[in-house]
Protein backbone atom coordinates (compact mmCIF):
# COMPACT_ATOMS: atom_id res chain seq x y z
CA UNK A 1 0.00 0.00 0.00
CA UNK A 2 1.16 3.54 -0.73
CA UNK A 3 2.93 5.31 2.15
CA UNK A 4 3.48 2.07 4.08
CA UNK A 5 7.28 2.41 4.34
CA UNK A 6 7.05 6.15 4.91
CA UNK A 7 4.43 5.68 7.63
CA UNK A 8 6.52 3.01 9.35
CA UNK A 9 9.65 5.18 9.40
CA UNK A 10 7.85 8.25 10.71
CA UNK A 11 5.85 6.32 13.31
CA UNK A 12 9.00 4.65 14.65
CA UNK A 13 10.71 8.03 14.86
CA UNK A 14 7.91 9.51 16.94
CA UNK A 15 7.68 6.42 19.11
CA UNK A 16 11.23 7.21 20.27
CA UNK A 17 10.30 10.84 20.77
CA UNK A 18 7.27 9.92 22.89
CA UNK A 19 9.40 7.74 25.15
CA UNK A 20 11.27 10.84 26.39
CA UNK A 21 9.82 12.85 29.25
CA UNK A 22 11.32 16.18 28.24
CA UNK A 23 12.58 17.14 24.81
CA UNK A 24 15.65 19.14 23.94
CA UNK A 25 16.17 21.06 20.73
CA UNK A 26 18.68 18.36 19.75
CA UNK A 27 15.99 15.66 20.18
CA UNK A 28 13.61 17.51 17.87
CA UNK A 29 16.29 18.11 15.23
CA UNK A 30 17.36 14.47 15.32
CA UNK A 31 13.76 13.35 14.84
CA UNK A 32 13.28 15.77 11.96
CA UNK A 33 16.42 14.45 10.26
CA UNK A 34 14.81 11.00 10.29
CA UNK A 35 11.56 12.44 8.94
CA UNK A 36 13.47 14.30 6.20
CA UNK A 37 15.24 11.11 5.10
CA UNK A 38 11.96 9.19 5.13
CA UNK A 39 10.29 11.80 2.92
CA UNK A 40 13.19 11.87 0.46
CA UNK A 41 13.18 8.06 0.25
CA UNK A 42 9.42 8.25 -0.42
CA UNK A 43 10.33 10.32 -3.50
CA UNK A 44 8.91 13.58 -2.18
CA UNK A 45 10.30 16.58 -4.07
CA UNK A 46 13.43 17.84 -2.25
CA UNK A 47 12.24 21.48 -2.26
CA UNK A 48 8.97 20.40 -0.68
CA UNK A 49 10.87 18.41 1.97
CA UNK A 50 13.08 21.40 2.79
CA UNK A 51 10.09 23.73 3.20
CA UNK A 52 8.21 21.17 5.29
CA UNK A 53 11.01 20.35 7.74
CA UNK A 54 11.87 24.02 8.17
CA UNK A 55 8.25 24.87 9.02
CA UNK A 56 8.03 21.99 11.53
CA UNK A 57 11.33 22.87 13.19
CA UNK A 58 10.42 26.54 13.60
CA UNK A 59 7.22 25.57 15.41
CA UNK A 60 8.52 22.52 17.29
CA UNK A 61 11.48 24.12 19.08
CA UNK A 62 9.31 26.88 20.55
CA UNK A 63 8.98 27.30 24.30
CA UNK A 64 5.32 26.20 24.25
CA UNK A 65 6.21 22.77 22.86
CA UNK A 66 9.37 22.19 24.89
CA UNK A 67 7.60 22.96 28.17
CA UNK A 68 4.52 20.89 27.30
CA UNK A 69 3.58 17.99 29.58
CA UNK A 70 3.53 15.78 26.45
CA UNK A 71 6.14 17.36 24.14
CA UNK A 72 6.31 14.29 21.89
CA UNK A 73 2.59 14.51 21.19
CA UNK A 74 2.89 18.26 20.63
CA UNK A 75 5.53 17.68 17.93
CA UNK A 76 3.39 15.00 16.26
CA UNK A 77 0.48 17.45 16.22
CA UNK A 78 2.67 20.01 14.43
CA UNK A 79 3.89 17.41 11.91
CA UNK A 80 0.29 16.37 11.25
CA UNK A 81 -0.76 19.99 10.63
CA UNK A 82 2.20 20.64 8.31
CA UNK A 83 1.56 17.42 6.36
CA UNK A 84 -2.03 18.54 5.84
CA UNK A 85 -0.86 21.98 4.73
CA UNK A 86 1.62 20.38 2.31
CA UNK A 87 -1.15 18.38 0.65
CA UNK A 88 -3.59 21.27 0.48
CA UNK A 89 -5.36 21.63 3.84
CA UNK A 90 -9.03 21.14 2.96
CA UNK A 91 -10.15 18.79 0.21
CA UNK A 92 -11.22 20.73 -2.90
CA UNK A 93 -14.31 19.62 -4.77
CA UNK A 94 -14.30 19.30 -8.52
CA UNK A 95 -16.25 22.11 -10.22
CA UNK A 96 -19.64 21.26 -11.69
CA UNK A 97 -21.87 23.67 -13.58
CA UNK A 98 -25.61 23.82 -12.79
CA UNK A 99 -27.51 20.76 -14.03
CA UNK A 100 -29.13 22.69 -16.88
CA UNK A 101 -25.67 23.35 -18.35
CA UNK A 102 -23.07 20.93 -19.72
CA UNK A 103 -20.02 20.41 -17.53
CA UNK A 104 -16.98 19.38 -19.59
CA UNK A 105 -13.90 17.68 -18.14
CA UNK A 106 -10.80 17.26 -20.28
CA UNK A 107 -8.77 14.33 -18.95
CA UNK A 108 -5.04 14.73 -19.69
CA UNK A 109 -1.92 12.78 -18.78
CA UNK A 110 0.82 10.49 -19.97
CA UNK A 111 0.23 7.07 -21.50
CA UNK A 112 -0.24 4.44 -18.82
CA UNK A 113 -1.37 6.90 -16.16
CA UNK A 114 -4.85 5.33 -16.06
CA UNK A 115 -6.79 8.08 -17.86
CA UNK A 116 -9.30 5.82 -19.58
CA UNK A 117 -10.26 3.86 -16.47
CA UNK A 118 -10.27 7.03 -14.37
CA UNK A 119 -12.60 8.74 -16.85
CA UNK A 120 -15.10 5.92 -16.37
CA UNK A 121 -14.66 5.94 -12.59
CA UNK A 122 -15.25 9.70 -12.46
CA UNK A 123 -18.38 9.42 -14.60
CA UNK A 124 -19.76 6.69 -12.31
CA UNK A 125 -18.96 8.62 -9.15
CA UNK A 126 -20.56 11.87 -10.32
CA UNK A 127 -23.58 10.03 -11.70
CA UNK A 128 -24.19 8.45 -8.30
CA UNK A 129 -23.09 11.22 -5.91
CA UNK A 130 -24.08 14.33 -7.88
CA UNK A 131 -26.98 12.97 -9.92
CA UNK A 132 -25.32 13.81 -13.25
CA UNK A 133 -26.08 12.36 -16.67
CA UNK A 134 -22.61 11.58 -18.11
CA UNK A 135 -21.33 10.96 -21.62
CA UNK A 136 -17.87 9.42 -22.02
CA UNK A 137 -16.03 10.57 -25.14
CA UNK A 138 -13.26 8.59 -26.87
CA UNK A 139 -10.78 11.23 -28.07
CA UNK A 140 -7.78 8.88 -28.11
CA UNK A 141 -7.73 8.03 -31.83
CA UNK A 142 -4.20 6.60 -31.79
CA UNK A 143 -4.74 3.63 -29.52
CA UNK A 144 -7.72 1.50 -30.62
CA UNK A 145 -7.46 -0.41 -27.34
CA UNK A 146 -8.30 2.84 -25.49
CA UNK A 147 -11.58 3.18 -27.41
CA UNK A 148 -12.48 -0.46 -26.75
CA UNK A 149 -11.56 -0.13 -23.08
CA UNK A 150 -13.76 2.96 -22.70
CA UNK A 151 -16.67 1.17 -24.41
CA UNK A 152 -16.28 -1.88 -22.14
CA UNK A 153 -16.14 0.25 -19.00
CA UNK A 154 -19.10 2.31 -20.15
CA UNK A 155 -21.11 -0.85 -20.79
CA UNK A 156 -20.28 -2.21 -17.32
CA UNK A 157 -21.45 1.02 -15.73
CA UNK A 158 -24.43 1.62 -17.99
CA UNK A 159 -22.89 4.92 -19.14
CA UNK A 160 -23.03 5.88 -22.86
CA UNK A 161 -19.76 6.23 -24.78
CA UNK A 162 -19.42 8.54 -27.80
CA UNK A 163 -16.87 7.03 -30.20
CA UNK A 164 -17.44 8.13 -33.83
CA UNK A 165 -14.20 6.58 -35.09
CA UNK A 166 -10.41 6.90 -35.16
CA UNK A 167 -10.34 8.71 -38.51
CA UNK A 168 -11.74 11.93 -37.01
CA UNK A 169 -9.53 14.53 -35.31
CA UNK A 170 -9.90 14.68 -31.49
CA UNK A 171 -11.00 18.33 -31.51
CA UNK A 172 -13.79 17.50 -33.98
CA UNK A 173 -14.83 14.48 -31.89
CA UNK A 174 -15.12 16.81 -28.90
CA UNK A 175 -17.32 19.22 -30.91
CA UNK A 176 -19.53 16.36 -32.09
CA UNK A 177 -19.80 15.09 -28.50
CA UNK A 178 -21.09 18.48 -27.37
CA UNK A 179 -23.74 18.36 -30.11
CA UNK A 180 -24.68 14.84 -28.97
CA UNK A 181 -24.92 15.96 -25.34
CA UNK A 182 -27.17 18.90 -26.22
CA UNK A 183 -29.40 16.73 -28.40
CA UNK A 184 -29.80 13.88 -25.88
CA UNK A 185 -29.72 15.84 -22.63
CA UNK A 186 -26.39 14.78 -21.13
CA UNK A 187 -25.07 17.37 -18.66
CA UNK A 188 -21.60 15.92 -18.06
CA UNK A 189 -19.10 15.31 -20.88
CA UNK A 190 -15.80 13.60 -20.03
CA UNK A 191 -13.15 13.70 -22.76
CA UNK A 192 -10.67 10.80 -22.61
CA UNK A 193 -7.72 12.20 -24.57
CA UNK A 194 -4.60 10.52 -25.91
CA UNK A 195 -1.46 10.15 -23.83
CA UNK A 196 2.17 9.85 -24.82
CA UNK A 197 5.14 8.08 -23.32
CA UNK A 198 6.56 11.53 -22.55
CA UNK A 199 5.65 15.20 -22.94
CA UNK A 200 5.69 16.34 -26.58
CA UNK A 201 4.47 19.29 -28.63
CA UNK A 202 2.01 17.28 -30.74
CA UNK A 203 0.11 16.13 -27.66
CA UNK A 204 0.02 19.59 -26.14
CA UNK A 205 -1.15 21.21 -29.40
CA UNK A 206 -3.96 18.67 -29.66
CA UNK A 207 -5.15 19.51 -26.14
CA UNK A 208 -4.84 23.25 -26.84
CA UNK A 209 -7.02 22.86 -29.95
CA UNK A 210 -9.72 21.02 -28.00
CA UNK A 211 -9.75 23.78 -25.39
CA UNK A 212 -10.04 26.43 -28.12
CA UNK A 213 -12.98 24.67 -29.81
CA UNK A 214 -15.20 23.77 -26.84
CA UNK A 215 -15.90 25.29 -23.39
CA UNK A 216 -13.89 23.02 -21.08
CA UNK A 217 -15.05 23.47 -17.49
CA UNK A 218 -11.94 21.94 -15.93
CA UNK A 219 -8.77 20.31 -17.20
CA UNK A 220 -7.88 17.37 -14.98
CA UNK A 221 -4.42 15.85 -14.99
CA UNK A 222 -4.31 12.11 -14.27
CA UNK A 223 -1.04 11.05 -12.62
CA UNK A 224 0.23 7.60 -11.72
CA UNK A 225 1.23 7.75 -8.02
CA UNK A 226 4.04 5.30 -8.74
CA UNK A 227 5.94 7.83 -10.86
CA UNK A 228 7.22 9.63 -7.75
CA UNK A 229 9.10 12.87 -8.37
CA UNK A 230 8.55 12.56 -12.13
CA UNK A 231 4.89 13.30 -11.36
CA UNK A 232 5.93 16.80 -10.32
CA UNK A 233 7.75 17.36 -13.63
CA UNK A 234 4.73 16.09 -15.59
CA UNK A 235 2.32 18.28 -13.63
CA UNK A 236 4.54 21.34 -14.06
CA UNK A 237 4.80 20.79 -17.83
CA UNK A 238 1.04 20.43 -18.29
CA UNK A 239 0.36 23.42 -16.08
CA UNK A 240 2.75 25.66 -18.03
CA UNK A 241 1.53 24.55 -21.45
CA UNK A 242 -2.25 24.06 -21.25
CA UNK A 243 -3.15 24.95 -17.68
CA UNK A 244 -4.67 22.40 -15.30
CA UNK A 245 -7.35 22.85 -12.66
CA UNK A 246 -6.58 19.83 -10.54
CA UNK A 247 -5.18 16.32 -10.32
CA UNK A 248 -6.44 12.77 -9.91
CA UNK A 249 -3.85 10.35 -8.51
CA UNK A 250 -4.14 6.74 -9.66
CA UNK A 251 -2.73 3.55 -8.10
CA UNK A 252 -2.52 5.07 -4.65
CA UNK A 253 -3.40 1.60 -3.31
CA UNK A 254 -0.23 0.15 -4.84
CA UNK A 255 3.28 0.05 -3.40
CA UNK A 256 3.78 3.64 -4.55
CA UNK A 257 6.14 5.51 -2.26
CA UNK A 258 3.78 8.44 -1.94
CA UNK A 259 6.01 11.22 -3.25
CA UNK A 260 3.51 12.36 -5.86
CA UNK A 261 0.70 12.91 -3.36
CA UNK A 262 2.97 14.86 -1.03
CA UNK A 263 4.57 16.98 -3.76
CA UNK A 264 2.07 17.84 -6.51
CA UNK A 265 -0.07 20.34 -4.60
CA UNK A 266 2.90 22.17 -3.12
CA UNK A 267 4.73 22.51 -6.45
CA UNK A 268 1.81 23.30 -8.78
CA UNK A 269 -0.59 25.00 -6.39
CA UNK A 270 -3.36 22.81 -7.87
CA UNK A 271 -5.55 20.54 -5.72
CA UNK A 272 -5.76 16.77 -5.82
CA UNK A 273 -9.45 16.06 -6.46
CA UNK A 274 -9.57 12.28 -6.21
CA UNK A 275 -7.42 9.22 -5.59
CA UNK A 276 -7.75 5.88 -7.36
CA UNK A 277 -7.67 3.22 -4.63
CA UNK A 278 -8.16 0.00 -6.56
CA UNK A 279 -8.98 -1.63 -9.88
CA UNK A 280 -12.76 -1.69 -9.51
CA UNK A 281 -14.73 1.01 -11.33
CA UNK A 282 -16.04 2.17 -7.96
CA UNK A 283 -12.56 2.60 -6.44
CA UNK A 284 -12.29 6.38 -6.67
CA UNK A 285 -12.26 8.46 -3.48
CA UNK A 286 -12.26 12.16 -2.72
CA UNK A 287 -8.69 13.06 -1.75
CA UNK A 288 -8.72 14.34 1.83
CA UNK A 289 -5.32 15.63 3.07
CA UNK A 290 -6.39 15.27 6.72
CA UNK A 291 -7.11 11.59 6.26
CA UNK A 292 -3.93 10.96 4.30
CA UNK A 293 -1.86 12.62 7.04
CA UNK A 294 -3.63 10.47 9.63
CA UNK A 295 -2.71 7.31 7.71
CA UNK A 296 0.95 8.39 7.46
CA UNK A 297 1.15 9.08 11.20
CA UNK A 298 -0.67 5.90 12.15
CA UNK A 299 -3.86 7.57 13.31
CA UNK A 300 -7.23 5.98 12.60
CA UNK A 301 -9.01 7.08 9.41
CA UNK A 302 -12.42 6.05 10.70
CA UNK A 303 -14.28 8.52 8.47
CA UNK A 304 -13.03 6.76 5.31
CA UNK A 305 -14.05 3.43 6.79
CA UNK A 306 -17.55 4.70 7.58
CA UNK A 307 -17.94 6.11 4.06
CA UNK A 308 -16.95 2.78 2.53
CA UNK A 309 -19.52 0.99 4.67
CA UNK A 310 -22.22 3.50 3.69
CA UNK A 311 -21.34 3.18 -0.01
CA UNK A 312 -21.91 -0.56 0.09
CA UNK A 313 -25.70 0.02 -0.08
CA UNK A 314 -26.40 -2.47 2.66
CA UNK A 315 -29.94 -3.59 3.32
CA UNK A 316 -30.98 -1.73 6.49
CA UNK A 317 -33.57 -4.36 7.34
CA UNK A 318 -30.88 -7.02 7.16
CA UNK A 319 -28.53 -4.90 9.30
CA UNK A 320 -31.27 -4.51 11.92
CA UNK A 321 -31.91 -8.26 11.86
CA UNK A 322 -28.19 -8.95 12.38
CA UNK A 323 -28.11 -6.66 15.41
CA UNK A 324 -31.24 -8.30 16.79
CA UNK A 325 -29.58 -11.71 16.50
CA UNK A 326 -26.48 -10.45 18.29
CA UNK A 327 -28.52 -9.05 21.19
CA UNK A 328 -30.50 -12.31 21.46
CA UNK A 329 -27.34 -14.48 21.17
CA UNK A 330 -28.73 -15.95 17.93
CA UNK A 331 -25.83 -14.77 15.74
CA UNK A 332 -24.40 -17.87 14.03
CA UNK A 333 -21.60 -18.81 11.63
CA UNK A 334 -23.83 -18.13 8.62
CA UNK A 335 -24.15 -14.51 9.79
CA UNK A 336 -20.45 -14.47 10.61
CA UNK A 337 -19.62 -15.49 7.04
CA UNK A 338 -21.82 -12.70 5.68
CA UNK A 339 -19.91 -10.15 7.78
CA UNK A 340 -16.60 -11.55 6.50
CA UNK A 341 -17.78 -11.02 2.94
CA UNK A 342 -18.61 -7.41 3.77
CA UNK A 343 -14.99 -6.86 4.81
CA UNK A 344 -13.90 -8.14 1.41
CA UNK A 345 -16.20 -5.63 -0.29
CA UNK A 346 -14.64 -2.84 1.77
CA UNK A 347 -11.18 -3.59 0.37
CA UNK A 348 -9.98 -6.46 2.52
CA UNK A 349 -8.15 -6.83 5.82
CA UNK A 350 -5.07 -4.76 4.88
CA UNK A 351 -7.21 -1.78 3.94
CA UNK A 352 -9.29 -2.09 7.12
CA UNK A 353 -6.19 -2.23 9.31
CA UNK A 354 -4.72 0.80 7.53
CA UNK A 355 -7.92 2.80 8.05
CA UNK A 356 -7.86 1.96 11.74
CA UNK A 357 -4.26 3.17 12.05
CA UNK A 358 -3.02 -0.28 13.11
CA UNK A 359 -0.63 -1.03 10.24
CA UNK A 360 2.64 -0.43 12.06
CA UNK A 361 1.50 -1.99 15.34
CA UNK A 362 0.31 -5.15 13.61
CA UNK A 363 3.36 -5.54 11.41
CA UNK A 364 4.40 -9.18 11.28
CA UNK A 365 1.02 -10.45 12.44
CA UNK A 366 -0.49 -13.10 10.20
CA UNK A 367 -3.51 -10.96 9.31
CA UNK A 368 -4.23 -10.83 5.60
CA UNK A 369 -6.84 -11.53 2.99
CA UNK A 370 -5.61 -15.14 2.82
CA UNK A 371 -6.86 -15.51 6.40
CA UNK A 372 -10.30 -14.38 5.27
CA UNK A 373 -10.31 -17.00 2.54
CA UNK A 374 -9.39 -19.75 5.02
CA UNK A 375 -12.21 -18.71 7.35
CA UNK A 376 -14.63 -18.70 4.40
CA UNK A 377 -13.44 -22.14 3.33
CA UNK A 378 -13.91 -23.57 6.83
CA UNK A 379 -17.45 -22.21 7.23
CA UNK A 380 -18.46 -23.22 3.69
CA UNK A 381 -17.29 -26.78 4.44
CA UNK A 382 -19.84 -27.02 7.27
CA UNK A 383 -23.41 -28.22 6.82
CA UNK A 384 -26.18 -25.61 7.27
CA UNK A 385 -27.02 -27.28 10.60
CA UNK A 386 -23.41 -26.95 11.80
CA UNK A 387 -23.30 -23.27 10.85
CA UNK A 388 -26.51 -22.56 12.75
CA UNK A 389 -25.49 -24.65 15.79
CA UNK A 390 -21.67 -24.86 16.09
CA UNK A 391 -21.98 -26.68 19.44
CA UNK A 392 -22.77 -29.93 17.58
CA UNK A 393 -19.39 -29.94 15.84
CA UNK A 394 -17.60 -32.92 17.41
CA UNK A 395 -14.07 -34.23 16.62
CA UNK A 396 -15.17 -36.32 13.62
CA UNK A 397 -17.06 -33.37 12.14
CA UNK A 398 -13.99 -31.17 12.69
CA UNK A 399 -11.82 -33.64 10.76
CA UNK A 400 -14.33 -33.64 7.88
CA UNK A 401 -14.52 -29.81 7.85
CA UNK A 402 -10.73 -29.48 7.92
CA UNK A 403 -10.34 -31.94 5.03
CA UNK A 404 -13.06 -30.19 3.01
CA UNK A 405 -11.56 -26.73 3.51
CA UNK A 406 -7.91 -27.67 3.02
CA UNK A 407 -7.09 -26.54 6.57
CA UNK A 408 -6.25 -28.29 9.84
CA UNK A 409 -8.33 -29.35 12.82
CA UNK A 410 -6.32 -26.82 14.86
CA UNK A 411 -7.51 -23.99 12.57
CA UNK A 412 -11.10 -25.21 12.82
CA UNK A 413 -10.80 -25.27 16.63
CA UNK A 414 -9.31 -21.76 16.64
CA UNK A 415 -12.14 -20.37 14.53
CA UNK A 416 -14.82 -21.97 16.72
CA UNK A 417 -13.18 -20.70 19.91
CA UNK A 418 -12.73 -17.16 18.61
CA UNK A 419 -16.25 -17.11 17.23
CA UNK A 420 -17.63 -17.86 20.71
CA UNK A 421 -15.42 -15.14 22.21
CA UNK A 422 -16.58 -12.71 19.55
CA UNK A 423 -20.25 -13.30 20.26
CA UNK A 424 -19.97 -11.90 23.77
CA UNK A 425 -17.83 -9.00 22.54
CA UNK A 426 -20.34 -8.20 19.79
CA UNK A 427 -23.21 -8.16 22.28
CA UNK A 428 -21.39 -5.50 24.30
CA UNK A 429 -20.55 -3.47 21.19
CA UNK A 430 -24.11 -3.33 19.88
CA UNK A 431 -25.12 -1.26 22.88
CA UNK A 432 -22.59 1.39 21.86
CA UNK A 433 -23.42 1.20 18.14
CA UNK A 434 -27.08 2.14 18.52
CA UNK A 435 -29.99 0.64 16.69
CA UNK A 436 -28.96 1.59 13.16
CA UNK A 437 -25.59 -0.09 13.00
CA UNK A 438 -25.50 -0.07 9.22
CA UNK A 439 -22.17 -1.30 7.92
CA UNK A 440 -20.79 -1.46 11.45
CA UNK A 441 -19.08 -4.85 10.98
CA UNK A 442 -19.61 -5.65 14.66
CA UNK A 443 -17.17 -8.50 15.21
CA UNK A 444 -13.67 -9.33 16.21
CA UNK A 445 -11.36 -10.43 13.41
CA UNK A 446 -11.06 -14.23 13.68
CA UNK A 447 -7.26 -14.48 13.48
Amino acid sequence: MAFESLAERIQNTFKKLNSKGLLTEADVKAALREVKLALLEADVNFKVVKTFTKAVEERAVGAEVMSSLTPGQAVIKIVNEELIRMMGSDGVEIRLLPRNEITVFLMAGLQGSGKTTTSAKLAALLQKKKDRSPLLVACDIYRPAAVDQLKINGEKLGIPVFAPGTDIKPARIAEMAMEEAEKKGYNLVILDTAGRLHIDDAMMEELETIKERIPVTQTILVIDAMTGQDAVNVATSFQERIGIDGVILTKLDSDARGGAALSVRQVTGKPIFYAGMGEKLTDLEVFMPQRMASRILGMADVLSLIEKAENMDLDEAKADETLRKIRKSEFDLEDFLEQMQQIKKMGGIADLIGSLGLGNRMKGAQVDDGSLKRVEAIILSMTPKERHKPSIINPSRKRRIAAGSGTTVMEVNRLLKQFEQSKSMMKQMTGRMGKKGKGGLPFRLPF
